[in-house]
């Protein structure tokens, strides 16, 4: 049975099936168990239940070896006519590479010693209209792979594996927040502001309150709302939304994981953020020490620190208390001829933040001493309050997580965010939530706050080198006709 037969050859079957009255779209088939727990379980003669997939299809003379798939693995079926009957056999032979099917059998083994079942009788669930790309064993067309990912997961049980794996890496970050005495909460999607976070909103009207309403870019400031009610350890594994560029480490729509613990610091929030990584490395793939894209990262903790306020101060002698224009001098001092859209403090430092990437090496590495202005959420270190009580991790040279010290004061919040809007250059934003500080004027207890990109750490620990291989649909651009 060629993949490449055209669709109009695989109609002709499926007329000459309901010609012969069977239904090629069955219902509800019931199996005694699983391939996979077929195989663990073998028995020479055991009768079995099985449905899945036909994957290839190989014919001699009156008989048909045919090796089927479910979700958990593949077995060979052996199908005599002289067994089925010729009757079912003239409607095997009709089956195509792609159709699923349920059959009744019993295991034994091949004179070669191959794990097989003898079919006694076959139910067609659903006819494939159309074959499967050529050569789609190993699927390799990004393409078709993204965009029409029903074809990946048939073509690669390796990608399959991938999002088997996601979501046993959400499972247990669910598992060791719940056993910490965290609550696993909801917030709005849908919100009037955009808002937690510099980034580009999707925006979108209500109608029926003739309101602009934003895809939320971050649930920070709703989460800290239920600090101040009261609610003391809270998480969201939550899907954040941000209308700008695309790259193997960015898509529009993603999933981050966010925890707020009142009473703790960003301190508690390194210690949480070690102890849940490396449970959550060593549980998905067995060890601490993990290979991603050719090297091997230690997830062991503790892991390092480094000070960013001193490799900026090292790299290009620039200094917290310095103003946009020093700093962009001092950069181009080092760094030749650089482009700035707007001379502010945050738009200069964009371009030395570039260099944690090239300071990060492939084990896990705590950031610390940001500055104050680049963190306008983030308490300030008594000692120098031009620097936050803030720290970013990194793995294999990548930004995987971010955490501060809760600001709790709300007239100094009012103050940074009010400064922060000036200095924002990139989106554009100008509005700021003041049922949020009216909130904070409440009281809200001084709490540690983290965030961490749930599909990096999926590429980490299942070695994808981009963030498109762990999204099941990510967003693509339109196909070209």
């Amino acid at each position: 049975m060629e993949t490449s037969e055209p669709k109009s050859v695989r109609l002709e079957k499926l007329s000459k099936l309901q010609s012969q009255g069977l239904s090629p779209y069955g219902g509800k088939f019931v199996c005694s168990e699983s391939i996979q727990q077929a195989l663990s379980t073998f028995s020479d003669g055991k009768n079995v239940v099985l449905a899945g997939r036909i994957i290839a299809h190989r014919k001699h003379g009156k008989a048909l070896f045919t090796d089927l798939r479910d979700q958990t693995g593949k077995i060979q079926l052996y199908i005599k006519s002289d067994i089925i009957g010729a009757q079912v056999f003239e409607i095997v032979e009709h089956l195509d590479i792609g159709d699923i099917i349920g059959v009744h059998g019993e295991l034994f083994k091949t004179h070669t010693g191959q794990d097989s079942v003898r079919v006694k009788n076959i139910t067609v669930l659903s006819k494939s209209l159309l074959p499967l790309p050529e050569k789609w064993h190993g699927l390799k067309d990004v393409e078709i792979r993204y965009r029409q990912r029903y074809v990946d997961l048939i073509a690669n049980p390796e990608v399959k594996d991938v999002f088997v794996r996601r979501s046993k890496i959400i499972s247990l970050i669910r598992a060791f927040l719940d056993k910490g005495g965290f609550l696993e909460v909801e917030t709005p999607m849908l919100q009037p502001m955009a808002g937690g976070a510099r980034g580009k909103p999707f925006k979108s009207l209500h109608n029926a309150y003739d309101m602009e309403v934003f895809l939320r870019i971050a649930p920070e400031l709703y989460l800290k709302r239920l600090l101040v009610g009261g609610l003391e350890r809270v998480y969201e594994l939550n899907r954040n939304f941000r209308n700008e560029g695309i790259s193997t480490r960015h898509n529009p729509e993603f999933t981050m994981l966010e925890v707020y613990q009142a009473y703790a610091d960003y301190e508690d929030m390194m210690k949480l953020t070690e102890d849940l990584v490396s449970t959550v490395a060593k549980e998905t793939t067995g060890s601490y020490k993990v290979s991603y894209q050719g090297k091997e990262i230690d997830f062991t903790p503790p892991w390092p620190r480094r000070s960013f306020s001193t490799l900026v101060k090292e790299k290009f002698g620039i200094d917290s208390k310095d103003d946009a224009a020093v700093m962009l001098e001092k950069i181009k001092a080092k760094k030749g001829a650089v482009k700035v859209d707007k001379l502010t403090r945050s738009g200069v430092m964009k371009i030395a933040e570039d260099l944690l990437e090239e300071e990060a090496t492939a084990n896990p590495v705590f950031f610390t001493d940001y500055f104050t202005f680049l963190s306008p959420l983030a308490k300030a270190r008594v000692d120098d309050p031009t620097i936050a009580q803030r720290f970013e991790f990194f793995i294999a040279g990548m930004e995987v997580g971010n955490a501060y010290s809760e600001l709790n004061d709300p007239q100094e919040q009012r103050r940074r965010l009010v400064e922060d809007l000036t200095d924002d250059t990139e989106t554009g934003n100008r509005t700021i939530d003041e049922d949020f500080l009216n909130a904070l004027e409440y009281g809200m207890p001084p709490a540690g706050g983290l965030g961490i990109g749930v599909d990096r750490l999926v590429m980490l620990l299942t070695d994808a080198p981009s963030i498109r291989d762990v999204i099941l649909f990510p967003l693509l651009k339109p196909a070209q006709k």
